[in-house]
């Protein structure tokens, strides 16, 4: 019998893909908090202030969906808005004093959530994994 490989493979990355994302979201919630709302924080968190368009992108959440999740982190004082003084659409997002707290008190323990996540996977094997992550990535369809 002639095996698809690539069958198998789609196979077992979807389900990885779930156990990591099964395991990312019981860790997010413990913190009273939906995946959305962490992504979006941890992007201000790291990469500092950005626009609406920006934070999209980099977390992968449509334009119309990004600004509820703001606007519940802006309900919260960890995120605020402010506006761009050349060009008055564009409106930056900034996470807030409380929100730095925040990210400063849980993304220690996220980040060891996912460093378990992948413990049994030495660094060479993991440099590996994410060349043919990004190959898979972007390889187009027919």
């Amino acid at each position: 019998m002639n095996e698809n490989f690539s069958l198998k493979a789609f196979v077992v990355l979807m389900k990885a893909s779930k156990t990591v994302e099964d395991q990312v979201k019981k860790d997010i919630s413990s913190y009273d908090m939906k995946t959305s709302e962490f992504t979006v924080l941890e992007a201000l968190y790291h990469k500092g202030k950005q626009t609406v368009r920006e934070i999209s992108n980099a977390v992968l959440i449509n334009i119309g969906s990004i600004t509820y999740v703001i606007d519940k982190l802006e309900a919260k004082g960890l995120l605020e808005r402010s506006n761009c003084k050349d060009d008055r659409r564009v409106i930056y997002i900034q996470i807030t004093d409380q929100g730095t707290q925040l990210m400063d008190e849980i993304f220690p323990k996220h980040q060891k959530v996912i460093e378990n996540i992948f413990a049994n996977i030495n660094t060479q094997e993991k440099e590996f994994l994410i060349d043919i992550l990004k190959k898979v990535g972007t390889t187009k369809s027919i």
